[in-house]
């Protein structure tokens, strides 16, 4: 089964020095094993922020190894449920979250996450949050 891998994992495991989480030794397990699923938005935001322009480029040639899936009106109407249901209960997240969501729903995939907020919206949403193995 693929995994989606969401970006605090991935921001993690590029991370300079300084020991790496249980969730950064699921993720290279997940890549030895070809079961990375990325999402454009997810590689939008690894990428965001890196000021230096090289540094940027070396980064997005090595996540062409994990290719997107395309994403189609059904996840961005979902999407607009699961943040339309949340919000009426109070909880509150990011549009780029609720896309995550929408694809494991559909696509029948677990997140690999640290972002305690996907515990928040797992309380409303069918979401399956992968726990590393090795915990």
């Amino acid at each position: 089964m693929r995994v989606i891998v969401d970006t605090d994992v991935w921001s993690e495991a590029f991370r300079k020095g300084g020991t790496k989480s249980r969730y950064v030794d699921e993720l290279f397990d997940l890549i030895q094993e070809g079961r990375i699923q990325m999402i454009g938005c997810i590689r939008m935001e690894i990428l965001c922020g890196i000021r230096e322009e090289k540094v940027l480029n070396h980064l997005s040639e090595k996540l062409e190894a994990f290719p997107d899936r395309a994403l189609g009106t059904e996840v961005f109407v979902t999407a607009a449920r699961f943040f339309n249901l949340c919000r009426s209960k109070g909880i509150q997240g990011s549009n780029i979250d609720f896309i995550i969501c929408a694809c494991s729903v559909l696509w029948k995939m677990p997140i690999l996450t640290k972002d305690k907020d996907f515990t928040r919206y797992q309380k409303l949403l069918p979401i399956e949050i992968a726990k590393p193995r090795n915990s």
